[in-house]
């Protein structure tokens, strides 16, 4: 059963749902169908989004395969936390004017070191229950 996973992919959606609001707010207001219309929050925000998409996945397919593969709940836990974090702290960072860059690399270095040890601890289990 996928009982962590579930529950983090769920808080990913929330977040991702709300970043998309964001997104669909700002193009209502600026009255943009299409790109950021040169609107720096829109653009911000599209950022947000998009970085959000394009990095999430991973992570959830890579906690979904440890946590099918029979790893400790709290293995699958804290990265999963560490991941929300990190894409948390990136969503602020960038969409704050001016851009808190400080945050915003902040919340790339939670997410890639999260995304590396995600795949490393796969590996790593795999091995373990292998051997």
């Amino acid at each position: 059963m996928l009982i962590v996973a579930s529950i983090i992919t769920a808080v990913l959606t929330i977040i991702f749902v709300k970043l998309s609001f964001a997104v669909i707010g700002l193009r209502r207001k600026n009255q943009v169908g299409l790109g950021s219309g040169g609107h720096e929050d829109l653009e911000r925000a599209i950022r947000a989004q998009g970085n959000f998409a394009e990095y999430v996945p991973f992570g959830i397919i890579l906690i979904a395969c440890l946590e099918l593969n029979g790893a400790p709940w709290w293995l699958v836990a804290i990265p999963g936390i560490t991941l929300i974090i990190g894409r948390l702290i990136h969503a602020v960072g960038i969409n704050v004017p001016p851009p808190d860059f400080s945050k915003r690399v902040l919340g790339m270095k939670f997410t890639f070191v999260t995304l590396i040890s995600l795949a490393l601890l796969n590996l790593g289990w795999l091995l373990y229950k292998l051997v």
